[in-house]
């Protein structure tokens, strides 16, 4: 009895902060990145007609002195990758990750982080406020990338495109690291089929955070 009413005590707390007044400045504020860059200025000033080929929105908590990785980001934990709402990401066009082809739509961005590697995670349910409700039953596909040092500090948590010859990379930067996953422009509209209830790459789903 007293587990149930200090779960109902935790989410009645984490409801209050996640519903701050209208007027209020979130301390995590909201942003979005597109690829190509500048997407919206592209259309408004007539130089692009196509859709975006991808959009990434998140919230951008700062590092405000504080330990990010191996302190308040816990290694093989699940992160939501960013603050608030969980990470979402929107392809416009069919695209490759991981040697996969993946189908244009909205998916929810995760991550498993560790020292030497993130597991970034594509979850199929979206609109969720963090990891509390976290199915890995819905999980797209896992591919891991690697993490390196970078050469200064980034004081909030920084995501966006950087387009390469074959696609783009999306960058993500926090504290003193950078993490990069490629992503490559598929050739075509036609998707590998996934299997029901399977995922892409088998791995372990981790403890939620």
């Amino acid at each position: 009895m007293k587990a149930i009413v200090s779960l109902v005590f935790f989410f009645a707390v984490v409801c209050t902060q996640a519903q701050p007044k209208p007027t209020d400045l979130d301390r995590s504020p909201m942003d979005m990145s597109y690829w190509p860059a500048n997407y919206p200025i592209l259309k408004m000033s007539g130089k692009t007609k196509d859709m975006p080929v991808a959009r990434v929105i998140y919230g951008r908590p700062l590092k405000n002195g504080r330990s990010i990785f191996g302190g308040i980001i816990k290694y093989n934990d699940i992160w939501r990758l960013g603050a608030n709402e969980a990470t979402e990401i929107e392809f416009f066009k069919n695209v490759k990750i991981g040697g996969r082809q993946v189908a244009k739509g909205r998916y929810t961005l995760y991550c498993i982080p560790d020292e030497n590697k993130w597991t970034l995670i594509f979850n199929k349910d979206n609109y969720a406020w963090g990891s509390f409700t976290y199915d890995p039953k819905k999980d797209l596909l896992r591919t891991d990338i690697t993490v390196d040092k970078n050469s200064e500090i980034v004081e909030p948590l920084t995501i966006y495109f950087d387009e390469t010859r074959n696609g783009a990379n999306l960058i993500f930067l926090w504290d003193d690291l950078k993490a990069v996953l490629p992503i490559g422009a598929a050739a075509d509209d036609v998707v590998l089929p996934v299997k029901k209830g399977s995922v892409q790459k088998d791995s372990v789903p981790a403890k939620k955070n």
